[in-house]
């Protein structure tokens, strides 16, 4: 898929299935780089932030020295983050103390459809690049976008609600497409990356 110009994507391995988006990214003829410090995320043309635990992530990003790192990378380059990634880089979060990179105008709620007991699959709509599509959405103690700033466009919905965000740099989903054979979504983020390379 990936000609020219040859890109790079980083994915965060410090905790989360970071296999999983290495793996569909692969089929997409995508170099990858697992990212484990500064050093590794500066050889990168984007980054996928991946589902894990949030409170977890951020000890682990500001341990490692990735934090403010992650933060000026996303105001500069393409970032897509699924589950607790997404929360992450949410401007808020729903009754939670909590760091933020601020790096998307949406509030989540977190564990928004109940406990690890409560994961569940069911069909969503894509609406990326102009079309309606079906997509199987796997939803794994997954939080929820309850608002979001005007210039938020959306991009995946599923009972009404809004599931997968795009603002600027930024790529924000609360499910897991990386547990599936679906390369759509991670496509869709490659070629953002693309684009961006060609615009530096």
């Amino acid at each position: 898929m990936v000609n020219e110009p040859t890109i790079t994507c980083g994915i965060l391995a410090l905790q989360g299935d970071y296999e999983k988006h290495r793996q569909i990214l692969r089929l997409l003829n995508c170099h990858t780089r697992l990212v484990f410090n500064r050093e590794d995320l500066q050889r990168c043309d984007g980054l996928i932030l991946p589902g894990g635990e949030s409170t977890t992530l951020i000890n682990l990003l500001k341990k490692h020295d990735l934090w403010d790192a992650v933060r000026d990378f996303g105001r500069r380059k393409p970032i897509y983050g699924t589950c607790a990634g997404c929360i992450l880089m949410a401007k808020s979060i729903v009754g939670m103390d909590q760091d933020s990179l601020n790096l998307i105008d949406i509030t989540v709620q977190r564990n928004a459809y109940g406990r690890q007991a409560d994961s569940f699959i069911d069909d969503i709509t894509l609406q990326l690049n102009g079309k309606s599509e079906t997509m199987e959405g796997i939803f794994i103690r997954a939080p929820r976008i309850i608002s979001m700033g005007e210039t938020v466009r959306v991009l995946a919905s599923y009972s009404g609600q809004v599931i997968l965000a795009e603002q600027d740099n930024i790529l924000v989903g609360t499910f897991h497409p990386e547990l599936t054979s679906d390369t759509r979504i991670h496509r869709y983020f490659v070629q953002r990356i693309i684009a961006s390379v060609k615009k530096s």
